[in-house]
């Protein structure tokens, strides 16, 4: 999945941008749901950090759970964007209603807290969910686009949706191809947050560190956690 992710990437990237995949090498193999999402959170600094140390221009979080992207913005020197937020902001721009297909249905609620937080719940019409396990996306044998497609034409049909944001970067390389079946923008969060870091990256903007992303406070930190104490 981090090579099909990498490869969405690098179609919409500029001339001169070097896409660098990086794989959480720990925690769980994918995230659905809130504990998933919690136990992942080491791992993403982790690789972050990792990142940071390489000098990168920019980090994107390729899950649309923006899972750890608050707490990335405080840890990098470089900006972070999670690719749910960039999709969300790419679609309501070229369409006045848009709807979500994601995976499971225990990831609706995540993606619609995160609507309401990005002040964007009122331009999404609904969050539907394919029951296509993230791991599933990886498997040829599966029926998980068809279930995808499925729920896209019903957003179209039913809920009026003026486009479609894919709620997976499992779901990268289907876009493409089910918007022209739909006839409807689909969206991939991954090249919309390539394409919006680059512009962060051209004009010179990075997170802001007064306030919420500050840089976190020298403190020890425990047990397992003791080499993520942040040193200042």
């Amino acid at each position: 999945m981090t090579d099909k992710i990498a490869a969405a990437a690098r179609l919409v990237a500029s001339d001169g941008t070097t896409i660098l995949p990086a794989t959480s090498q720990m925690g769980p193999a994918s995230i659905e749901g809130y504990y998933d999402d919690a136990l992942a959170l080491p791992g993403l600094i982790d690789a972050v950090a990792r990142a940071e140390a390489e000098a990168v221009d920019g980090h994107i979080v390729a899950c649309f759970d923006d899972t750890g992207v608050d707490a990335a913005r405080a840890l990098a020197r470089a900006p972070v964007i999670g690719i749910g937020e960039a999709g969300f902001h790419m679609a309501s721009l070229i369409g006045h209603r848009f709807g979500v297909v994601t995976t499971l249905s225990r990831s609706v609620p995540v993606i619609e807290a995160n609507l309401d937080r990005y002040g964007l719940s009122r331009r999404c019409v609904r969050v539907r969910a394919s029951d296509v396990a993230v791991l599933e996306l990886e498997d040829p044998a599966s029926d998980a686009r068809a279930r995808i497609s499925a729920e896209i034409g019903r957003a179209v049909r039913e809920d009026h949706a003026e486009a479609v944001v894919l709620g997976c970067a499992g779901m990268a390389d289907l876009a493409r191809a089910l918007g022209e079946e739909h006839g409807v923008p689909v969206i991939d969060g991954v090249a919309c947050a390539v394409a919006l870091m680059e512009g962060l990256v051209r004009v010179g903007l990075a997170t802001s560190k007064v306030g919420a992303y500050a840089a976190p406070r020298a403190k020890p930190y425990r047990g397992l956690l003791s080499g993520f104490a942040p040193r200042g």
